[in-house]
């Protein structure tokens, strides 16, 4: 048996994103475990376990947690916890203790530029979360040329609005606010009554809680944009508990459950497909999860697992060694989409082969629904100006 260690945010401000990545990866345990296990070079299977921590959305707990699951629960590989914060905390533990650990729920760029060898990303970078959002807008809204971004300040949506600010300014967009707020900001007041009047578009957020707070108070005190688009809310299903608020809100997903991944889409782009079809993850994890519809988040807790089980089944063993060197050469696609690994020394473990979709909420019969709706090729919908307020 191999013992994968992770803490997770079962209570804190990260809990409910922290949950979704734990039902997904315990998921993907499952069904390997009942197929045996994963099969090595000589033909050994092994069975995977689990020894997990609340980290209370803690950094401090994450450091010294980690530190037990090595030195005490002796694990043999890591999976990070959610949020970039958190990742990076227990990144340090486990390239001291020379421990492999696939990070995931945690997109910052600036992890990867500490010279660390046997840390891997399974999401698309901070860096390239919410430039798209601008091509979007480009494309709806010709005539537009005023954005205004408002961005929690963490680690993680700072890395996004330092890059969109960049790449929106390069193309032409005047950034007529720049704010960040505190973690835990409950009240958005100060900050929307800065937004200058003709205002193209507001972007930025940050994570479940405070980005949908922000969503509804703009509604309430009914803010118009053309185009409204925000971190790590939008995508997940419980964002349409907002009603009216989440209408025509965009929102980057590393995962929805409309994706045109499979195998006929991995050939063609001549890549090895692994694991399940879209279709077979989604039915499992609802039936797993009493009907619960899986967000990015729980794709990617099950793609931490099956990201270690391509480099170990490619590597035929579970010596570290061996499977660093399978996770370097691994270039796959899976229901999650294309997994592949910047090897260079300034960039290593940087997640080079994943792509983002946007989705946009719609309502239809009175109920609310997503769609993606961004990039054109793997759209489910065409996008929307956001309704007037």
């Amino acid at each position: 048996t191999i013992t994968i260690g992770f803490t997770a945010s079962k209570s804190g401000k990260l809990k409910e994103e922290g949950t979704r990545q734990i039902r997904g990866f315990n998921l993907w345990m499952e069904q390997v475990n009942a197929k045996g296990g994963i099969k090595l070079a000589d033909g050994t299977m092994v069975k995977v376990a689990a020894k997990d921590y609340d980290d209370e959305s803690n950094k401090d707990r994450v450091q010294e947690l980690y530190t037990r699951l090595i030195n005490n629960d002796k694990a043999d590989f890591l999976i990070s916890p959610y949020s970039s914060g958190l990742a990076d905390a227990a990144a340090v533990i486990a390239q001291q203790y020379k421990k492999i650990m696939i990070t995931t729920g945690a997109a910052s760029d600036s992890t990867y530029k500490k010279g660390y060898t046997l840390i891997y990303q399974a999401y698309t970078p901070a860096s390239r979360y919410l430039t798209g959002a601008i091509d979007m807008l480009g494309k709806l809204a010709p005539d537009a040329k005023n954005i205004a971004i408002i961005h929690e300040k963490d680690k993680f949506s700072t890395d996004v609005v330092n890059a969109l600010k960049t790449y929106a300014e390069a193309k032409g967009y005047k950034v007529g606010l720049f704010e960040g707020y505190d973690s835990g900001t409950t009240d958005f007041a100060a900050f929307i009554n800065k937004i200058p009047p003709g205002t193209d578009a507001i972007l930025g957020g940050g994570h479940f809680a405070d980005t949908s707070t922000l969503t509804k108070q703009l509604y309430e005190k009914k803010v118009n944009a053309k185009m409204f688009a925000f971190l790590v809310a939008p995508p997940e299903p419980k964002f349409a508990e907002l009603g009216e608020a989440c209408l025509g809100v965009v929102g980057p997903s590393q995962w929805e459950p409309q994706v045109k991944y499979s195998p006929e889409t991995a050939k063609a782009a001549g890549l090895m497909w692994f694991g399940p079809l879209v279709a077979e993850f989604t039915e499992a994890y609802k039936k797993k999860y009493n009907g619960e519809e899986p967000s990015y988040h729980s794709a990617g807790g099950y793609a931490a697992g099956l990201i270690l089980q391509a480099a170990i089944e490619k590597a035929g063993a579970i010596d570290t060694d061996k499977v660093a060197k399978a996770l370097d050469d691994l270039n796959i696609m899976s229901f999650y989409g294309g997994v592949k690994f910047d090897t260079t020394k300034q960039n290593h473990g940087l997640q080079i082969g994943h792509e983002m979709v946007y989705i946009q909420w719609f309502k239809k019969d009175g109920k609310f629904y997503k769609e993606i709706v961004w990039p054109e090729a793997a759209a489910s919908a065409k996008p929307v100006l956001a309704p007037v307020r």
